[in-house]
């Protein structure tokens, strides 16, 4: 089990300690376990099957079946979600160069209004 417990530390690209944190094991406790020193708890096994949802407890405590219960992996969503990112950066850039834009173009108009208004007194004067 040790091995499939490293096999999703490394899938997530995650360190011992990380991985650790995340399930909310004790740094020290789970590295007692991972080096043999003490056996894996059910506490241990528990809280990576909730930590992390999509891994399946079959296969890490049988070592059956796949790893993943998802067909889409996490890695696809994090690429996918980067890719998420850039585009809403490149829009939230185009929305901030239109809204210059529109600041401008409104000063201006309000000019050219002043300036309108000015032109039709001097003709209700003259």
């Amino acid at each position: 089990m040790i091995s499939r417990i490293r096999a999703i530390i490394s899938y997530y690209h995650m360190t011992d300690r990380a991985f650790a944190i995340k399930c909310g094991i004790k740094q020290n406790t789970f590295s007692n376990q991972l080096n043999g020193a003490r056996e894996l708890s059910l506490v241990t096994i528990n809280a990576i099957l909730i930590s992390f949802e999509d891994i399946s407890s079959e296969w890490l405590l049988r070592g059956k079946g796949e790893m993943l219960l998802s067909a889409i992996k996490p890695d696809v969503n994090i690429e996918r979600m980067e890719r998420l990112v850039d585009t809403i950066a490149t829009l939230q850039g185009a929305l901030n160069e239109q809204m210059k834009t529109n600041v401008l173009l409104t000063e201006e108009l309000k000019k050219a209004r002043g300036e309108s208004a000015m032109l039709k007194n001097e003709r209700n004067i003259g």
